[in-house]
């Protein structure tokens, strides 16, 4: 087999072992488990459901175009004796507004050393936390955390329950 077939069958093989994330509105996605925060008190306050607040940020989109502002002009033989000018305009939109949301977490009581070296052993084999395994809720498991979920639709630092199940480290609907 030819050197170039194999690197581009290699290649090909590699792409599909990539852990790539679901986006953030598709299958996979953690958006759905956002709750509209209403008031002070999370939606429902019972002792076995702990639940967090964040804030979800805008979605701003920005577009820029060029904009034909004169045209070029030509002589008499078809040559352009002057190039034409065109400007450049940007303009951004709001895709979806900020807001403030309650989601489930796993509760205090649940963050043992196990539960947290289970978490940093998930998130390392994603390649999202590059620390040692230490048990502890740092700062560097915590931007893990953030950078495993915000993909997902929950940009916080704050462990849902949904990324903990999707992580396989939380039994399906089990109450934290």
């Amino acid at each position: 087999m030819p050197r170039t077939a194999l690197c581009l069958i290699l290649a090909l093989a590699l792409m599909g072992c990539q852990a790539g994330l679901p986006p953030r509105d598709g299958p996979g996605s953690l958006a759905r488990e956002l709750v509209t925060k209403t008031g002070p008190t999370p939606p429902s306050a019972g002792e076995d459901t702990c639940w967090a607040d964040d804030v979800t940020p805008a979605i701003i989109e920005t577009v820029t175009e060029q904009v034909l502002v004169q045209a070029e002009v030509l002589d008499a033989g078809g040559l352009v004796t002057t190039p034409a000018i065109f400007e450049t305009r940007s303009s951004q939109r709001i895709v979806q507004d900020r807001r403030d949301v309650w989601f489930r977490t796993p509760c205090n009581a649940v963050l043992t050393v196990d539960f947290v070296g289970s978490l940093q052993r998930a998130l390392k084999a994603r390649g999202v936390y590059t620390g040692p395994l230490t048990g502890q809720l740092d700062p560097l498991t915590r931007r893990a955390i953030r950078q495993y979920q915000e993909p997902l639709g929950i940009d916080s630092e704050r462990l849902s329950l949904a990324a903990a199940r999707s992580l396989g480290i939380a039994a399906g609907e089990f109450a934290f």
